[in-house]
């Protein structure tokens, strides 16, 4: 699975880089701190799967979304959440969300959840 990692912290993009690549089956083909880097990078890179933080610079994530699914229909999304991003609304529009406090093994569970089209909740 082809993976872009969009998130405005290096720290968390690299911390996430590091873990996906050990993981067979993976591969991060990307990364965006923003935006416009994110659908520039979709464009080009062809992933599988976003991993998208919701509080990316550029456009609500209720919009993000929609746009991203628009470039690349079947896009999986995998919300990443913060400790105070709780917003049901958001949290439906991705294929699943998962913490940024939770331990790595809980985004590998949900990635293992993520089949060609959906991920199962």
């Amino acid at each position: 699975m082809r993976i872009l990692i969009a998130d405005d912290e290096a720290p968390v993009r690299s911390a996430l880089r590091l873990r996906l690549e050990h993981e067979p089956g993976l591969k991060v083909v990307g990364e965006a701190d923003g935006v416009p880097g994110l659908l520039a990078q979709v464009r080009a890179a062809l992933p599988d799967m976003v991993l998208l933080d919701w509080r990316l610079p550029g456009l609500a994530a209720g919009e993000v979304v929609p746009a991203l699914r628009a470039l690349r229909p079947g896009l999986l999304i995998v919300g990443l959440d913060g400790p105070t991003d709780k917003s049901a609304t958001t949290a439906r529009l991705a294929d699943t969300v998962v913490s940024k406090l939770d331990p790595p093994e809980r985004l590998l569970a949900a990635l293992g959840n993520c089949g060609p089209r959906m991920c199962v909740r």
